[in-house]
């Protein structure tokens, strides 16, 4: 769940698509058909994994670094190469590269299901995560490729409309099976729908390569951003277990951190760079990239540690913490078209303030429910505040991405805000864990201390640490030994999940006060 929904700016991104390629209605349709399950496959991933954690860290007696690296490895892959994945379209073909990545990320979800151990599963996920970056972008691309601008509009409102169904039944699915049948169906539905997918691009959905297709594709810069934020999400995810100071963990940051700095050179002096730094001199432009790095960092980091609270310290099955957040969907998907007047009405400044603001509010509701806490008074206004926060920023913040710079790099100021969108909830699972394991660590020592139990059974525990609320208790605890350590852990996670949703508050008010300071009033109409 920490990547719920729809990024920012995947109706832009079709929008300043490239010119139509000339095809029937037939065809149009069943591209559309096309983008639709492709989309499918990414919102499904991203929330009914989430869900299966849990489970599959009980499964393989993981760690939870384990568990974040189930998930990072996956986003690592998909945020740095997706912006490379959208120019390989363009320049090899939309639908070759479209099911390529459809193809990949199929068998990739075969080889996550018949993974045993978390390491294969790690491994298996990343590759899942390169088809994502061939598969996201195409989704949009075949769209623009095939409706001209003046049936955009309508193919947008029905992809919308179905993905927004799919994010919303997507985690209810994957929480009946994980718990029905077993974790590896989260990975498994996977292939029925990318089955379905390969044989309708194959046979119904045309060709099309975009106009700057014989432009040649950043390599370099694609190389450098993925070692540069594996190292930094290496270094973060790693340091709580090993100590800052371990070999591997500096190593880890300081490549890391030279690779970024080379990607930053590359692409301000490349010829035909992934990520055109020129862009951010547009006020509006780094504004609306900012505030979207502060808030879907929150977003991300949030909601990726909300399930483990939901499944392992309040007792919900994997089904019901699946729809714990149907209201934040369904706020989403109900008032989209409303939240995309607000511009036409107000501007864009105001909805970037006030929609940022109320999300931090969300976000601080979430750390109000302790153990055995009622959802209808606590997870569940928390989430409908938070949905109702992102829905009046997303569409402003589309809009004010197009609008920052000309016609003519809407596509890709489109497509940069969304990658920044996906890096951002992949720094945030990693930097957040860090915060979460501190306050873990405090609070279970000075809860153990309290319960006076013989070493023996603390010292198990203890040794469990970095598995959080994860930690197995010894089977041969005394039924009340094993309530006082089960509330213990409970508590101490609750305590860490505080200081995320707190955190995360504090990044989505930050992103409101930015709005302010740096989008302007009325958005500029070209550069």
């Amino acid at each position: 769940m920490s990547h719920i929904g729809k990024p920012p700016c995947d109706p832009g991104v079709i929008l300043s698509g490239t010119l139509a390629m000339p095809c029937s209605a037939s065809s149009r349709r069943w591209t559309l058909l096309a983008a639709i399950i492709g989309s499918s496959l990414a919102f499904i991933d991203g929330t009914v994994v989430n869900i299966a954690l849990p489970s599959i860290q009980q499964n393989f007696n993981a760690s939870t670094a384990n568990a974040q690296w189930v998930m990072e490895s996956y986003a690592l892959f998909l945020a740095s190469l997706l912006l490379t994945g959208g120019a390989l379209g363009d320049r090899f073909g939309r639908r070759r590269i479209f099911t390529i990545g459809v193809a990949l990320f199929t068998l990739a979800s075969i080889g996550c299901a018949l993974s045993a151990s978390v390491n294969q599963l790690i491994a298996t996920r990343a590759v899942q995560g390169i088809g994502a970056a061939l598969l996201v972008p195409g989704s949009l691309a075949l769209i623009s490729a095939a409706y001209p601008e003046t049936g955009r509009g309508a193919a947008i409102g029905t992809w919308s409309a179905c993905s927004g169904i799919m994010a919303a039944i997507g985690p209810l699915i994957g929480g009946f099976l994980v718990e029905h049948y077993a974790w590896t169906w989260a990975f498994l539905v996977n292939v029925p729908i990318g089955g379905v997918l390969l044989v309708v691009c194959v046979m119904k959905v045309p060709e099309s390569i975009g106009a700057a297709g014989r432009q040649p594709v950043d390599v370099t810069g694609a190389a450098l951003a993925t070692l540069g934020l594996a190292g930094v999400v290496f270094a973060l995810i790693e340091a709580p277990a090993r100590g800052w100071t371990a070999v591997p963990v500096l190593l880890a940051a300081a490549v890391g951190m030279l690779a970024l700095a080379l990607f930053v050179r590359a692409e301000a002096r490349g010829n035909a760079p992934m990520l055109p730094l020129a862009l951010f001199r547009q006020r509006n432009f780094a504004g609306a990239n900012l505030l979207t790095l502060l808030l879907y960092a929150a977003l991300g980091g949030a909601l990726f540690f909300l399930p483990l609270d939901l499944i392992q310290v309040q007792g919900y099955g994997a089904t019901a913490a699946g729809a714990a957040l149907l209201p934040f969907i369904a706020i989403m998907f109900v008032l989209s078209r409303w939240a995309g007047t607000l511009v036409d009405v107000f501007g864009s400044k105001l909805p970037l303030v006030v929609g940022p603001a109320i999300a931090a509010l969300g976000f601080a509701l979430l750390a109000l429910p302790s153990i055995g806490a009622d959802y209808w008074t606590t997870f569940f206004p928390a989430t409908c505040v938070l949905g109702l926060g992102m829905t009046i920023t997303v569409a402003p913040l589309t809009t004010t991405v197009m609008n920052a710079v000309g016609a003519e790099l809407a596509g890709t100021a489109s497509g940069v805000n969304n990658a920044v969108s996906r890096t951002a909830g992949l720094l945030a699972i990693a930097a957040f864990g860090i915060v979460l394991t501190w306050a873990f660590d405090a609070r279970l020592a000075s809860e153990l201390a309290h319960l006076q139990l013989p070493p023996e059974l603390l010292s198990p525990v203890l040794a469990q640490r970095q598995k959080l609320a994860g930690i197995v208790i010894p089977h041969d605890a005394s039924a009340a030994a094993t309530a006082a350590l089960r509330h213990a852990i409970g508590t101490s996670f609750v305590a860490g999940f505080r200081w995320v949703t707190l955190l995360s508050a504090g990044l989505a008010l930050i992103s409101a006060i930015c709005a302010g300071l740096l989008i302007e009033g009325k958005d500029r109409r070209g550069g």
